[in-house]
């Protein structure tokens, strides 16, 4: 009996259930106003598609708060590692304009080969010289940073020493100001050095007409002056002979001249301070070509000062332009042969300089 009991409970629950569903469709089973089946149908279609915008609106939310999450996701980690953060985006920006840098060196390198130097720009020529000395410089860090997990280790260690391992797309306008001028003042270390071997040999160019004239301009630049424009000059032909020409300069001589210019001293030294007096001579051409040194930015007149041996650092743009105007008055009065005129041009023109002089003495 009780069993009996039990079911019959049961098959009313059951029934009591599916009530409100009926109810919720809003259909009337009374004997006296059946339900047509397609209305029926047409009520059901719709539950349906309201559980069906249900869900995809849910899953909608979600997805849409997922890639807001992701987005952002970099502020969240900057917030919880700002230091982590830093680094990485140091290394990101420096890559990506290493890359560009590179892109455009092949495309100018294409150029020259094809067209010859004289058909690239100033910035071109700046880029095609500069460029090889940064892939040397920074290739070694990104290719151990390409090893399984050394980037851990590379990146941070290069971080910490930026003017050891990095070049100038990794480091802020503090870093470059800073870098360049120290840059400036280890090839500025050698000025002495090559002053003193022009006065070693001095008594050698007794019987060149140009003896008593070069005899001045060194006198002037022990006096702490600077020959002008015009005097150096009349004392062109004193470095096509021995032994102030290329070819006659001693071993120290040469090392002491490849350090003022950046250049390594491992090898073939003659051969690569003429490769630079040739590329620094073109873009002498070039500065002329586009206008003039009153053309130039601040930003260009800065770079051609520190890539001819001044320091501009606190100099008035005017001066700027009257020092490299100097310094192309004598390049575009010179050929090819007087090279080792043009390597010295940086001792006589910047050996007192007062930029240079604090540089040296700090």
């Amino acid at each position: 009996m009780s069993i009996v009991l039990i079911r019959s409970l049961y098959r009313q629950h059951r029934f009591i259930r599916q009530v409100p569903v009926v109810h919720k469709l809003h259909v009337n089973f009374s004997s006296d106003n059946k339900p047509k089946v397609s209305e029926v149908k047409s009520l059901v279609d719709t539950a349906d598609k309201h559980k069906k915008y249900s869900r995809e609106n849910v899953r909608l939310y979600v997805f849409t708060r997922f890639f807001d999450y992701i987005q952002n996701y970099d502020k969240v980690l900057e917030k919880n590692f700002p230091s982590a953060m830093h680094v990485y985006r140091v290394f990101m920006i420096g890559v990506k304009d290493f890359y560009a840098d590179m892109k455009k060196f092949f495309k100018i390198t294409t150029i020259a080969n094809s067209r010859g130097i004289k058909a690239l720009t100033r910035k071109e020529m700046e880029l095609m010289h500069q460029t090889p000395k940064d892939i040397m410089k920074v290739a070694p860090v990104l290719l151990i940073a390409a090893l399984p997990f050394a980037n851990y280790v590379i990146f941070p260690i290069a971080y910490m020493y930026p003017r050891t391992f990095l070049t100038s797309h990794f480091w802020n306008l503090q870093q470059r100001v800073e870098f360049q001028e120290l840059y400036l003042k280890d090839r500025t270390h050698y000025n002495r050095k090559i002053f003193r071997k022009l006065q070693e040999r001095l008594d050698s160019t007794k019987l060149s007409r140009c003896h008593k004239e070069f005899n001045y301009v060194l006198g002037l630049l022990g006096s702490g002056l600077h020959p002008s424009s015009s005097e150096i000059i009349e004392i062109k032909d004193i470095f096509l002979h021995r032994p102030f020409h290329i070819d006659s300069l001693s071993s120290s001589h040469l090392t002491y001249l490849c350090k003022l210019h950046g250049i390594h001293t491992l090898y073939l030294k003659r051969v690569r301070l003429s490769e630079h007096c040739y590329m620094m001579h073109n873009m002498d051409l070039a500065i002329k070509n586009e206008g003039g040194v009153h053309n130039l930015s601040i930003d260009a007149l800065t770079t051609a000062c520190y890539l001819r041996g001044l320091n501009p650092v606190s100099l008035p743009q005017e001066e700027m332009i009257q020092w490299l105007q100097e310094w192309l008055t004598v390049s575009l009065n010179i050929g090819t042969e007087y090279i080792s005129l043009y390597i010295h041009l940086p001792i006589l023109l910047t050996y007192n300089h007062p930029n240079n002089w604090r540089l040296t003495h700090k």
